[in-house]
Formats: C-alpha cells, structure tokens, sequence
C-alpha cells in the first residue's frame, strides 16, 4: 500500500504518459492515493484538474517561497475559494526557500505567514516547505502552530523534534537513500513512526537504485516509494511492508481521507 504524500504530477514531465502511468500506478502498483501540491495559482488549478478527474489523487493549494514574488492582493481570495473544493486537503506548499534566494526574505515570511494564517481559519493542514531557512522557519512556526507536515524533511533531529513538538508530521522521500543523506538517515532512525509520512516530490528527488548507473530513470514515480520504503525499514528493523501500510495511514490522517 503507497500513500505518496507530496507528487508534482502536473510537471512537464508527465506531459507524455501521465494518464498511462496514474492507471498504471493506482490499478498496477497499489498506490492508493497522491496528494498533489501546487507552487503558485496555474499549477493549483493543474493539481484541481487532476483531482477532479483521479478519484486517487487530492490537491493542495498554496504559493511556494520561489513564487512569493507573485503574490497580490487578489491572492487570498482565490486561494480561499480553492479550499473550498471537496478534493482539496492541504494548503500548500508554502515555506521558506534561502537557498535560491535571500534578498526577498521580508516577502517569503509575509506570503508564508498570511498562507498560515488561512489554514488556520479553514482548519487546513499546511504542506511546509523548509530549506536552508530553518532560524526564520521555526520561530513563525511556534507563532502559528499549524497542523501539517514537514515536506521533504533536511534539517537535524534536533530541529526534527521541534517540530514533532509542534504537532507536525515528517516527510521523507528519495533524497535519504543518496550517500551523503547523513541527517536525513538520522532523522530517519528517530522520529517515531506515527508521525512519519512518505513522498516522491515527483518528478524530483529519484531514490536509490534509480539515480544514477545504467538503471537511471529519468524522473521520480510514485511506485518508487518502495525503495524509500526499504531503506528506512532496514534502519528501523521492520519490515518495508509494515512501514508501507503505517505511513500511509498517517498520510490518510493527516490529510482526512479514506484508504
């Protein structure tokens, strides 16, 4: 059983197969559901298309930080008739990004900060987006406490146990099966596994055996899941299959939908 918490089927990189590969995936491949988080208004109105024509897959609706540049005043409004839809389950995903830009910090805190003020007026979980920002990240954090996850968790297991503190669920994905993935490992073995939820961020992030050698993929797949699942179970001593079935569970109660 997969629950892919985080999958940007959207992407130009689906463009030639996606309808093969989601029937493949849910009919062949036993993944059970897919949370499809937006970046900006045009790709929350792609992840709505989806949702409206895959019974399996949910959307998430929200600004990324690489995006915070484009937000106006209309924003919140849109974004507010978004949640509204029935297949809509998160907002997101929104955060903070100081690795590709530092020098419009102000505007990525305010456009994060009013995203987190709407989920907690509509009681949505928030999809959070974390990199290199951790400092600002945790402070408004402790400010707003939202419900959400952590999506593609990279910090230490001191900030992983800030965050589980603050309710929040972690998200692991391909990224922790790539050799120099020594806090993602770590982080891995600690958190406990109700709070632990699994994610592609397809087309990104491709796991372990697929990333590189002559079985290198071209983009990350939700039924690649397994081998994430894989590598955390051999750290935890469980089987893949049992920690399979428990992410996904928590990704269902995570985002309140049915399995």
């Amino acid at each position: 059983m997969i629950f892919d918490s985080h999958a940007h089927y959207y992407s130009k990189a689906f463009n030639a197969d996606r309808d093969e590969l989601l029937t493949r995936l849910h009919r062949e491949q036993d993944v059970r559901a897919i949370v499809c988080p937006s970046e900006n208004l045009g790709s929350a109105l792609k992840c709505l298309d989806l949702a409206e024509e895959y019974d399996f897959i949910y959307a998430a609706v929200g600004i990324h930080p690489n995006y915070a540049d484009t937000w106006s005043d209309s924003y919140p409004a849109k974004l507010r008739k978004m949640l509204e839809h029935k297949k809509v389950v998160a907002l997101g995903e929104a955060g903070l990004d100081y690795y590709r830009r530092q020098d419009n910090r102000g505007k990525q805190i305010q456009v994060f900060e009013t995203q987190l003020q709407m989920a907690k007026e509509t009681g949505m979980p928030m999809i959070i987006h974390d990199r290199e920002a951790h400092g600002d990240m945790y402070g408004i954090l402790r400010r707003y406490r939202p419900e959400g996850v952590m999506h593609c968790f990279s910090g230490s297991v001191e900030s992983a146990r800030e965050a589980l503190q603050l309710g929040l669920y972690i998200g692991l994905g391909g990224s922790i099966t790539t050799p120099n993935a020594v806090k993602p490992v770590e982080v891995a073995r600690y958190v406990p596994l109700d709070r632990l939820v699994l994610e592609t961020d397809a087309p990104y992030l491709i796991p372990a055996p697929y990333r590189s050698g002559p079985d290198k993929y071209r983009r990350s797949e939700s039924w690649m899941i397994k081998y994430v699942a894989e590598f955390i179970a051999g750290l935890r001593g469980i089987a893949a299959e049992e920690l399979l079935e428990i992410t996904a569970r928590n990704a269902a109660d995570l985002y309140r939908v049915k399995i």
